[in-house]
C-alpha cells in the first residue's frame, strides 16, 4: 500500500513540512506543487563574487539574481590573482660560481664563471677549439745532412722555427718580432721560403714508401712579383691613371680579335658544308646518269661499302622498309622527322610552282621518282642558302674594303669625317664588273648597323623563291 512518502516522491515534492511531516497530504500539495519547487530553486541560486575580482567588474557580469553569468570556461581555482609563470614541468637546475682553467694557457691562470652544479669538475668545453699548428722539429743530424744552407745559419733557422711555434705561422708577426739586429735582415717572403723548404725536405726524408706525400709548396718569386704589382698599382700618379684608357682600348681590341677568330671558324665551317653540298650534288648527278645509261642486268652489284658516301645534309635520306611484314607504298613517301618545318614549307612551295602534286598516286616507279625529285629540291634549297650566305659575305667584305679605302687606311682617297657616306654597297663598289645583281636589294649600309639574322633570313627566302620562279620560266 502506497504511503504519503511515495506520493511525494512521485509528485517531486519536498521533504516533510507541516502536515507533510505527519504523513498526510493536503489539497494544496496536490493542486499547486510547482510553487514550492520554484521557491526552493530560487532560494538555492545564489552566486558569490569570486575572490580577487573587483565589485565593478562583477557588476558588469549580471545585475540581479535572475541573470546568470555566461558559461565560459575559466579556471577559478587560483582566483583573479597574478600567478607565477610556469616555465617548465621539471625542476630548475642549480647553477654554481666555480673556478676553471684554460688548457690553452700554460701559465696556470685561474678564472671563474657560472656553470651547472652537475658539471662541476669537468673540462672546459671550449678547449676543443684550441687548434695549434704542428711545426716540425729536426735534429742536429738531420740539419747537417738535409737542411744545411749557406745563406742561413743553424741559429737563425732555430730562431725562425721558435717564432713560428710561438705565433702559429703568422709570418707578418714573425717578421715584426724577428731579431734583425743579431741576424741578417729578411723579408716575409724569405722567411716563408726557408720555412716551407725545410718542411718539404723533412716530409721527403721521413715519408714512408708507398704513401701519398702532401708536400707544402711556396713560390717566393710569384709572391714577390704579386706584391710588386700591388705596390705599383697603389703608388700610381694621376698621369698614370690616364693610361687606363689605353688599357681599355687594348681590352676592346682583344675582344674584337676573339670575334674575328670566331667569325673565321664559322666561315671555315660554312665553306666545308658548302663543299660537301657541291660534292653531294655532283656525286648524285653522276650516279643517276650512269644508272640511266647502263642496263640494270649488266651492272655489277656493288657492295654497300663501295658506294660513295653522301653527306646527311645533302637531300633527304628516306628510310628503307626492309623489315618483314606488309607495308604501304604511301609510307615511303612520308618525309623523315629530320627534315625541319622550314624545309618542308619551302619544298611544298617549290612543288606547287613546278605543278607537281603533293601526294601523287604511290606506284612503284612514281614513289621512287617523287622521292628523288624532293631530295633534289631540298639539295637545291640548301645550295641556294649557301649561295646567299656567300653573296652576303662577299658584299660585306666589299663594303668594308670600300669604307677603309674612303677612310684612307688602304691608301685610297681620304674623305672628311663629316662628309656623307654612301648609302648602299652598289654606289661604293669599284668598276670591276663584280657588282651585285641589280635585281637584289642592298645588304649592308656603311653608316648603319649590319642586317639582323631575321632580316637576313627573310632576304634569303625571298631570293630562293625568286630563283625558283626563274627556273620555272622557259
Amino acid at each position: 500500500m502506497a504511503t504519503g512518502a511515495d506520493v511525494r516522491d512521485i509528485l517531486e515534492l519536498g521533504g516533510p513540512e507541516g502536515d507533510a511531516a505527519s504523513g498526510t497530504i493536503s489539497k494544496k500539495d496536490i493542486i499547486n506543487p510547482d510553487k514550492k519547487k520554484s521557491k526552493k530553486s530560487s532560494e538555492t541560486l545564489t552566486f558569490k563574487r569570486p575572490e580577487g575580482m573587483h565589485r565593478e567588474v562583477y557588476a558588469l557580469l549580471y545585475s540581479d539574481k535572475k541573470d546568470a553569468p555566461p558559461l565560459l570556461p575559466s579556471d577559478t581555482g587560483q582566483g583573479y590573482r597574478t600567478v607565477k609563470a610556469k616555465l617548465g614541468s621539471k625542476k630548475v637546475r642549480p647553477w654554481k660560481w666555480m673556478p676553471f682553467t684554460n688548457p690553452a694557457r700554460k701559465d696556470g691562470a685561474m678564472f671563474f664563471h657560472w656553470r651547472r652544479a652537475a658539471e662541476e669538475g669537468k673540462d672546459y668545453p671550449f678547449a676543443r677549439f684550441n687548434k695549434t699548428v704542428q711545426v716540425p722539429v729536426y735534429s742536429e743530424q738531420e740539419y747537417q745532412l738535409y737542411l744545411h744552407d749557406d745563406a742561413w745559419t743553424k741559429a737563425e733557422t732555430d730562431h725562425l722555427f721558435d717564432l713560428s711555434r710561438r705565433f702559429d705561422l703568422r709570418f707578418v708577426v714573425i717578421h715584426d718580432r724577428y731579431d734583425h739586429q743579431q741576424f741578417k735582415k729578411r723579408s716575409v717572403e724569405d722567411l716563408k721560403e726557408r720555412y716551407y723548404h725545410i718542411c718539404a725536405k723533412l716530409a721527403n726524408v721521413r715519408a714512408v714508401p708507398g704513401t701519398d706525400l702532401k708536400i707544402p709548396v711556396f713560390d717566393a718569386g710569384h709572391e714577390r712579383r704579386r706584391k710588386e704589382q700591388l705596390e705599383r698599382l697603389y703608388n700610381r700618379t694621376p698621369e698614370q691613371h690616364l693610361s687606363l684608357s689605353q688599357v681599355a682600348e687594348e681590352e676592346y681590341l682583344l675582344q674584337e680579335l676573339r670575334k674575328i677568330e670566331a667569325r673565321k671558324k664559322e666561315r671555315e665551317k660554312r665553306s666545308q658544308d658548302l663543299q660537301k653540298l657541291i660534292t653531294a650534288a655532283d656525286t648524285t648527278a653522276e650516279q643517276r646518269r650512269t644508272e640511266r645509261k647502263a642496263p640494270k642486268k649488266k651492272l655489277p652489284q656493288k657492295k654497300e661499302a663501295e658506294k660513295p658516301a653522301v653527306p646527311e645534309t645533302a637531300g633527304i635520306k628516306f628510310p628503307d622498309f626492309k623489315s618483314a611484314g606488309v607495308t604501304l607504298r604511301s609510307q615511303r613517301m612520308k618525309l623523315p622527322s629530320s627534315v625541319g618545318q622550314k624545309k618542308i614549307k619551302a619544298l611544298e612551295q617549290m612543288l606547287l610552282e613546278l605543278g607537281v602534286e603533293l601526294s601523287p598516286t604511290p606506284t612503284e616507279e612514281l614513289v621512287h621518282m617523287f622521292n628523288e625529285l624532293r631530295s633534289d629540291l631540298v639539295l637545291l634549297y640548301e645550295l641556294k642558302q649557301a649561295c646567299a650566305n656567300c653573296e652576303y659575305e662577299l658584299q660585306m667584305l666589299r663594303h668594308r674594303h670600300e669604307a677603309l679605302a674612303r677612310a684612307g687606311v688602304l691608301g685610297g682617297p681620304a674623305t672628311p669625317a663629316s662628309g656623307p657616306a654612301p648609302a648602299s654597297a652598289e654606289s661604293a663598289l669599284p668598276e670591276s664588273g663584280l657588282g651585285p645583281d641589280p635585281t637584289k636589294d642592298t645588304i649592308i649600309d656603311v653608316v648603319g648597323a649590319p642586317l639582323t639574322p631575321n632580316s637576313r633570313k627573310r632576304r634569303e627566302s625571298a631570293s630562293s623563291s625568286s630563283s625558283v620562279k626563274k627556273a620555272k620560266k622557259p
